[in-house]
């Protein structure tokens, strides 16, 4: 008996009062709420962090890109005399040399020309007989034709996707009659 009552002593003296435990349990309550606090804090640095993550992500892709792009530029813009001259060569072959082999060879380059301009995505600016547009053409002269209208082209332009890379040097019709003696409206059937 003696022991159960020094051991009922010992238990009543270890267990802690209502009013400890009331405060202990205020206690872990406040600590719980300041860990959820934290974690709440945390988990917003977080999205945050993943969000100018992904931000970052986008823009360095977008440079990437970019500079693609602006180095295809400077490469076609190098080679496009070379393959303004190629063209101008073959348009005036005579007649009598057109079946050769040696120009069919000069055919066959101008098509790899071709061929390579389309896999940098370069496109040729549709200029003969479009509305004069500044944002693709170049005027360099007026002539005879249907006003604002491009009346023949000079220099074809290119573009890489939808930015021009040279424009299309052109000659603007003025609106007066042409060499046939028709005037030069937007009603001509």
């Amino acid at each position: 008996m003696e022991h159960e009552m020094g051991e009922r002593a010992a238990a009543e003296a270890a267990a802690p009062s209502a009013g400890e435990a009331e405060e202990s349990a205020e206690s872990l309550r406040a600590q719980l709420e300041q860990a959820r606090a934290e974690a709440q804090e945390n988990f917003g640095k977080y999205q945050r962090a993943l969000a100018d993550y992904q931000n970052f992500k986008r823009r360095t892709d977008e440079q990437r890109a970019e500079y693609r792009r602006d180095a295809n530029a400077a490469l076609v813009i190098n080679i496009l005399p070379a393959i303004d001259d190629l063209d101008r060569a073959l348009a005036s072959v005579d007649a009598k040399l057109a079946g050769l082999q040696w120009i069919e060879g000069i055919r066959a380059i101008q098509r790899k020309f071709q061929g390579a301009l389309a896999a940098l995505d370069v496109t040729e600016i549709d200029a003969d007989g479009a509305a004069f547009d500044p944002r693709l053409h170049e005027a360099i002269s007026h002539t005879p034709g249907e006003e604002g209208k491009v009346t023949q082209v000079v220099q074809k332009g290119y573009a890489i996707g939808d930015r021009v890379i040279r424009p299309a040097m052109v000659m603007v019709g003025n609106g007066e009659a042409d060499d046939s003696g028709q005037p030069a409206t937007g009603n001509q059937e």
